[in-house]
């Protein structure tokens, strides 16, 4: 089923130029250094890469470029979740095709379809490739479309391409329950960075984290503490990384993300597609706080 899924995976940002274009440079500059800081994975356009504002080649480019700069050293696990399973199936084929590890899939949103009907949507899309795909469940993301355990329990015994999911939920009840009961192999990755201590601490196999793109030696630490059983270790680890979590209200998400890049000098344009526009200069001060808080600037 290709590489082990699980450490820290990072939830890439979309380098962009000031008029909205992709930056393949810059994409190709961050892949590298976070693959040089010692994370695990990549997941290229995500919630934190702007997938909702990407079209279709935008999304197939980033695709692209993130399996041919990792070159075989990391996991790349692309998000091909759509509102059409058509779509979706589409992109996990081509993702596929371009040599991603694993696919991860949003749920549906907008359209607030039934569990009967999530089932028939990842089912179809594990048949359609041979590659792991995860489910993605991001409810506050996704209109409050969310996966319940019984239905992601059930994919997990009918697919065996079904490999796993990205619990974005915020409810580690629910992420413990997936752990308890889910099938041997089954990877429960956690998709809230405030919770990727708590997650480890209960058996998950790793985290995608958005502070990772600037914090990714921080969290590939956290890691490594809960994975040798350091748990005081990542616990403080946890704690240090909360600041920046916490700074994401600053702006509109994930305009701070790519302008603490821009400050550590990883990128060098701070925009993303619009309306989400730049932070105002006092935002700006205040995320530089932050970020001199948690020791990465």
């Amino acid at each position: 089923m290709g590489k082990e899924l699980g450490g820290i995976i990072v939830a890439l940002v979309t380098p962009l130029t000031p008029d909205e274009t992709l930056d393949e440079g810059a994409f190709r500059k961050l892949v590298s250094h976070l693959i040089v800081e010692g994370i695990q994975g990549l997941f290229p356009a995500g919630s934190t890469g702007e997938f909702y504002a990407l079209t279709g080649e935008e999304k197939r480019r980033l695709i692209a470029w993130c399996v041919e700069e990792a070159a075989g050293r990391v996991t790349v696990m692309p998000n091909v979740g759509a509102v059409t399973t058509a779509e979706s199936v589409a992109l996990a084929r081509e993702a596929e095709a371009m040599g991603a590890d694993a696919v991860s899939v949003i749920t549906p949103y907008y359209c607030h379809p039934s569990q009967a009907e999530l089932f028939e949507h990842y089912a179809a899309i594990c048949r359609a490739v041979r590659l792991p795909v995860l489910a993605y469940n991001n409810p506050e993301r996704a209109g409050g479309v969310a996966l319940t355990v019984e239905t992601i329990l059930r994919l997990a015994g009918a697919c065996e391409n079904f490999s796993g999911i990205k619990d974005s939920t915020g409810d580690l009840t629910q992420t413990a329950e997936l752990i308890r009961r889910s099938p041997p192999g089954f990877k429960v990755i956690m998709g809230r960075d405030t919770l990727i201590y708590g997650a480890l601490a209960y058996g998950a196999a790793g985290a995608v984290a958005a502070t990772a793109n600037v914090a990714p030696r921080l969290c590939a630490s956290l890691y490594a503490a809960a994975r040798a059983g350091d748990f005081p270790g990542a616990a403080a680890l946890q704690r240090r990384l909360a600041p920046l979590r916490m700074a994401f209200g600053i702006g509109t998400f994930p305009a701070m993300l790519k302008e603490a890049l821009v400050l550590q000098g990883l990128l060098p344009s701070a925009a993303c597609k619009r309306p989400v526009g730049p932070l105002s200069a006092e935002e700006r001060a205040r995320l530089r706080g932050v970020l001199q808080e948690v020791g990465v600037l």
